[in-house]
């Protein structure tokens, strides 16, 4: 995956889940000597458990976040001379492949609209890969 907020937000989660996961086997080994030890190392084991279900939460919506929009430009020739266009486009991987996608003319819409129907599009493609 590319860089974007909410994986980078992800990441962070997941290492601070570790850290606290490897706080609590070190707490729970000190409990051999200390009984009451035990429960600090059940909270950290919880909070890591916890932290972990939340990063986890995060995986769809930075998959979601994880496309590129580009203008494509199309030149026209015809009798009387060459039109430029210029289309929305977005890009993201599709399992093993690149799927390129046309959103729209960049004249009816800005990059904001497009980069909303790009979501779209890409999250009902979520959706069915999930169901399937």
């Amino acid at each position: 995956m590319h860089k974007t907020t909410v994986g980078e937000r992800r990441k962070a989660l997941k290492r601070k889940a570790l850290e606290l996961a490897k706080d609590a086997k070190v707490v729970m080994k000190a409990a051999k000597t200390l009984p009451e030890a035990m429960g600090k190392a059940r909270e950290l084991q919880s909070e890591a458990d916890q932290t972990l279900a939340e990063s986890e939460d995060l995986k769809h919506q930075a998959r979601l976040e994880d496309l590129h929009l580009w203008q494509m430009e199309k030149n026209k020739t015809t009798k009387k001379g060459t039109k430029k266009y210029d289309y929305w486009m977005a890009t993201w991987r599709e399992g093993g492949r690149v799927r390129n996608v046309h959103l729209g003319s960049c004249a009816k819409m800005d990059a904001q609209a497009a980069l909303q129907k790009a979501m779209k599009l890409k999250s009902a493609y979520l959706e069915r890969e999930m169901t399937s």
